[in-house]
């Protein structure tokens, strides 16, 4: 698996790659129906995904990652440099997703280390995300893979109640 740091040309995404990420978003229903993201989890189209990334764009600290195993879009990774809140070091992962038809295949745990790999190499110590708080498939993946509950409190966007996590990033030796 391989990350490629997604930057728009002129602002769009070309056609078949805005295929791709739609697939892979309309893959997670179950995802989009607890998140409430889209209007409709088992409709989303094209022009609604673009508008999404579009949003995460404006932020220059943000940085969406495409994750690709054997030339396939098989996730994403939404990530965050520094949190508005001043007295919060850490970078964040905002979003993970890996396309459901592949969920149990390790796809995710890869992600997830490539995205804190990235952290690391850039001299942080720690990685933060939140977790809805209705969806406890997600909080297993996230603490099954070291991550520890730190804070409850609402998203900032939607206001939805969630439970925030931390990594520690240790150096490896050598």
């Amino acid at each position: 698996m391989f990350l490629e740091r997604l930057a728009p040309a002129d602002g769009a995404l070309p056609g078949e790659l805005l295929t791709e990420l739609t697939a892979l978003y309309a893959s997670n229903r179950e995802f989009h129906a607890l998140s409430g993201d889209f209007p409709d989890p088992d409709d989303i189209r094209p022009e609604q995904v673009a508008t999404a990334l579009a949003d995460e764009f404006v932020n220059p600290d943000v940085e969406v990652l495409l994750a690709r195993s054997e030339g396939l879009l098989v996730g994403i990774a939404v990530t965050l440099a520094h949190h508005p809140d001043p007295s919060d070091p850490d970078p964040w992962i905002g979003l993970l997703m890996v396309d459901a038809s592949l969920h149990g295949q390790g796809h995710g745990r890869r992600l997830a280390s490539l995205v804190e790999d990235r952290s690391r190499a850039a001299g942080r110590d720690a990685v933060r995300l939140a977790v809805l708080d209705n969806n406890p498939k997600a909080l297993a993946f996230w603490t099954a893979l070291g991550y520890q509950p730190i804070a409850r409190r609402t998203d900032l966007r939607l206001g939805r109640p969630c439970t925030v996590l931390r990594k520690e990033l240790r150096i490896p030796a050598g």
